[in-house]
């Protein structure tokens, strides 16, 4: 009955945010004179460019950027910066995206479009899906559902046939509340948050399985909505 897999990109498949906090800190400091400080790039975990740019607007009044030209600095500044760190993929990633391949498939994130294209080739021939939306794409970033629903639109299916993957908290509310079954993932909660909203919680991606699903939607059944 689940026929679709929704998927959070940073935390979720990949873990790449301390690279775009230390890309967006050099972006700042080096085009715009702005030294930021470490709870502004503490603030990047978890949370999507939205709230990335209004925390820093509200903190550096002299920010003179838009959201899109700080989130394309930050982008280029990344590129930089991964070719010195690289990347981690999140435990399970590779094997989930072999095993879901095939079927319809989304990112629904709050990095941006351009960050996610540099990461997905990391991931392998299996990152293929047929929607990503991301922080520029929705008015309303998580825990709204907007991101979560103009992907169900794109891939043609409705909120009991899809499944959500996620790791904080603004994710799992925002799957919750486009009424879709959500998983979250220990592995990448770097940021501490409270995934108990979940419909189930799972160490690695390693322990969502077929069988996992399956027993998801016995569980819980379809039409789960705010079940």
């Amino acid at each position: 009955m689940i026929r679709g897999f929704l998927f959070d990109f940073d935390g979720t498949l990949v873990d790449s945010e301390r690279e775009s906090a230390e890309a967006m800190a050099r972006a700042l400091e080096r085009e715009h004179g702005i030294a930021i400080e470490q709870r502004d790039r503490d603030f990047i975990i978890g949370r999507s460019w939205v709230a990335i740019y209004d925390n820093l607007r509200a903190r550096y009044p002299q920010l003179a950027w838009t959201r899109d030209e700080l989130i394309a600095r930050t982008a280029a500044m990344r590129e930089h910066v991964i070719a010195e760190r690289g990347v981690t993929i999140m435990p399970g990633a590779h094997g989930v995206l072999a095993w879901t391949r095939g079927r319809p498939r989304a990112i629904i994130t709050g990095s941006s479009r351009a960050e996610v294209r540099q990461l997905l080739p990391l991931l392998g021939p299996d990152a293929v899906f047929e929607a990503i939306v991301a922080a520029e794409d929705v008015p309303r970033s998580k825990p709204h559902p907007d991101g979560y629903q103009a992907a169900m639109t794109a891939i043609g299916l409705p909120p009991e046939a899809c499944l959500i993957v996620e790791d904080s908290v603004n994710g799992i509310a925002a799957g919750r509340a486009a009424g879709c079954l959500v998983v979250a993932v220990r592995a990448g909660n770097f940021g501490g948050w409270d995934q108990s909203g979940a419909h189930l919680v799972i160490d690695t991606l390693d322990e969502l399985t077929p069988s996992l699903v399956d027993q998801l939607v016995r569980d819980y059944g379809l039409g789960v909505g705010d079940s």
